[in-house]
């Protein structure tokens, strides 16, 4: 049979890049060194493949990722989870790099995940500081802990570490308050989004650097990408417990703490809310489907380029 395209799988390491092409079966192998991904990058353009698809690994992708953007390649960047299940789904139980690599490919070749554009450069800053404030809270939470279970003379020291980072914490919210207000575009979204009671600073910057699909895709669309569409688990006559996974999780930890806010501050949020708890539905998931709502309400608020309004409802 004629092979229907030419698909290529990256195992992303440190030290290097395990690939693997099919449906011809080559394997090479690449140093995680510039002039590495330049002659990685020229041998790829030469095999003009279908699809390239490596998984996310930490940021040891980024620079072949980009690299591979700009030579107009088509590559995606996959969750490692969802190549492992595959894995286990075909057969393939034992793991390393080389093997790896032949999954990724076999993995595009079945699968064909569809490629998507790479964040700008200003969106990738934009979200490298935004990894970096999550870290700083991170790091507050845990020396405020180890603060309060440690010996006097010690927890003058955790002090000045937790001042330290206070301190940076207030200055990296500034850079990225700074950095919304240089950009138009973000400036009038940022001021869209926190038109909405119980959207803050950190969810209206989360979405701008982690959900630039936000306003674009469909309700149904958006709440499985973040995570929050409910999930069934159906056999036969068994009608489990629906639960929500999976997407990007930090985008939807930020949701759920605007949620928990917008249930006591956002008349529309709080009314819904306290209409599931009437109901009989457990707090919890009361809470799920205000996290839901509240992002269907971003994201006709963004499609529309409508302010909120009190008693104004997007459409459901």
């Amino acid at each position: 049979m004629t092979p229907s395209g030419t698909f290529v799988g990256i195992d992303v390491s440190k030290a290097q890049f395990d690939v693997a092409v099919r449906p011809t079966g080559e394997h090479w192998t690449s140093a995680q060194t510039e002039a590495g991904i330049t002659m990685l990058v020229a041998r790829l353009v030469s095999l003009r493949p279908t699809l390239v698809v490596l998984e996310a690994t930490g940021g040891f992708e980024i620079s072949l990722t980009g690299a591979c953007a700009t030579a107009g390649l088509p590559i995606v960047v996959i969750n490692p989870r969802q190549v492992r299940d595959f894995a286990k789904a075909t057969g393939h139980l034992a793991k390393t790099d080389t093997l790896d690599a032949q999954v990724l490919a076999q993995f595009a070749e079945a699968v064909r995940p569809t490629p998507r554009p790479l964040p700008d450069a200003q969106t990738q800053e934009l979200a490298a500081r935004l990894t970096r404030r999550r870290q700083l809270v991170e790091m507050l939470v845990a020396e405020k802990t180890r603060r309060g279970q440690a010996a006097s003379y010690i927890q003058k020291q955790i002090q000045v570490h937790l001042t330290w980072l206070e301190r940076r914490l207030r200055a990296l919210d500034e850079e990225l308050a700074t950095a919304i207000r240089s950009s138009p575009l973000w400036r009038e979204k940022d001021e869209l989004l926190q038109s909405i009671p119980g959207v803050g600073p950190v969810l209206a910057t989360t979405l701008l650097a982690s959900l630039p699909e936000l306003g674009i895709l469909s309700r149904q669309q958006i709440a499985a990408l973040v995570g929050v569409a409910p999930l069934n688990r159906d056999s036969g006559t068994l009608r489990g417990k629906r639960t929500i996974g999976g997407g990007r999780a930090h985008v939807r930890a930020t949701v759920y703490m605007a949620a928990l806010v917008a249930s006591r501050c956002n008349p529309m949020i709080r009314a819904f809310y306290h209409r599931l708890c009437a109901a009989g539905k457990v707090k919890k998931v009361a809470l799920t489907a205000c996290m839901r709502k509240l992002l269907t309400i971003l994201n006709a608020i963004l499609r529309t380029r409508r302010p909120w309004q009190d008693r104004w409802a997007p459409e459901a």
